[in-house]
C-alpha cells in the first residue's frame, strides 16, 4: 500500500515525506489542475526530499492535445527532469478525438527512460476507458492515475475496480481525486488498488499584513495537510498488514 501526494510546492513535498508518503507528483498552478513546475522548483525539491519525485509534464492547462511546439516543450522538460535526478514523470497526450495518442506517448516513454512514466488523468478524458487502458499499457507506462472517469475517485469506484481487474498486474491503477482519510478504506476494499493519490490540500495562512482590495489576481496558496496525510497512511499501513 503506497500513497502518492500531489504537491503544488516544495513545502508540501517536504510535508508529504515527513507524513510517510512514498512519492510526490510535483505540480504548479492548482487552478489549472497542475502544470509543469519550474526548473528551480524541481531542483530544490529533488535536493530536499529523498522519496520518489515525479514532476507533472504539462505545458499548459486545458486539453491534452498539443501542437508541435508544445510537444517540443514537453521533450525538453522531460530531459530536464532526467538531468535533475527525478525518478519519473506524470504526463499524458490525447488526439483531437480524445483517444490516447499512443505514438506520442511511446516517444515520451522513450525520452523519459530510465525514469518511470505515470499516465495522468488524460485517461479520464478518453471516450473508451477500457480501450485507453490497453493503449497506455502498450505505450510502456507504469501506472495510470484515474478517478474512474468521474469527478472524484469515490464516485468512480465501480470503474476503478473494473480497471484493476482488466489490468491484471500489467500496469498499476492508482485512484486519485477526492481521496481522503474518510473514504480511503472504502476505496481500498472496493477497487483492489494498492497505490493511491491525494493532495490533501488546505489553504495556507497568509502572512501578508496588507492587501489592496482592488487587486484580485492574487488567489489562495495551498499546502498539504500533514495530519490528513498521516491518517490516510495509517489506514494504508493497517490494510497492508497480514
Amino acid at each position: 500500500m503506497l500513497l502518492e501526494v500531489c504537491a503544488f510546492n516544495l513545502q508540501s513535498s517536504v510535508i508529504a515525506e515527513k507524513a510517510g508518503a512514498k512519492r510526490v507528483e510535483l505540480c504548479e498552478n492548482p487552478a489549472d489542475g497542475g502544470t509543469t513546475p519550474s526548473y528551480g522548483t524541481i531542483k530544490q525539491t529533488r535536493e530536499k526530499i529523498g522519496i520518489a519525485l515525479y514532476p507533472i509534464i504539462r505545458p499548459r492547462g486545458g486539453n491534452f492535445f498539443y501542437d508541435e511546439e508544445e510537444f517540443a516543450i514537453i521533450k525538453q522538460d522531460i530531459l530536464l527532469c532526467k538531468q535533475l535526478g527525478c525518478d519519473g514523470i506524470s504526463t499524458g497526450v490525447h488526439k483531437q478525438n480524445g483517444e490516447i495518442d499512443t505514438d506520442r506517448l511511446k516517444r515520451i516513454v522513450e525520452w523519459a527512460y530510465p525514469m518511470g512514466v505515470t499516465c495522468h488523468r488524460v485517461f479520464d478524458a478518453t471516450p473508451d476507458p477500457l480501450q485507453a487502458l490497453e493503449e497506455i499499457i502498450s505505450s510502456g507506462c507504469e501506472r495510470i492515475l484515474t478517478s474512474g472517469q468521474k469527478s472524484a475517485a469515490p464516485e468512480g469506484i465501480h470503474m476503478l475496480a473494473t480497471l484493476v481487474q482488466q489490468a491484471n498486474g500489467r500496469i498499476i491503477i492508482m485512484p486519485g481525486a477526492g481521496v481522503r482519510a474518510a473514504n480511503i478504506e472504502t476505496l481500498i476494499k472496493g477497487t483492489g488498488a494498492t497505490e493511491f493519490h491525494t493532495s490533501a490540500r488546505i489553504t495556507a495562512p497568509d502572512p501578508v499584513t496588507f492587501r489592496n482590495p482592488a487587486i484580485t489576481d492574487a488567489g489562495p496558496w495551498y499546502i498539504a495537510n500533514e495530519e490528513e496525510l498521516k491518517k490516510i497512511i495509517n489506514v494504508l499501513n493497517n490494510e497492508a498488514k497480514p
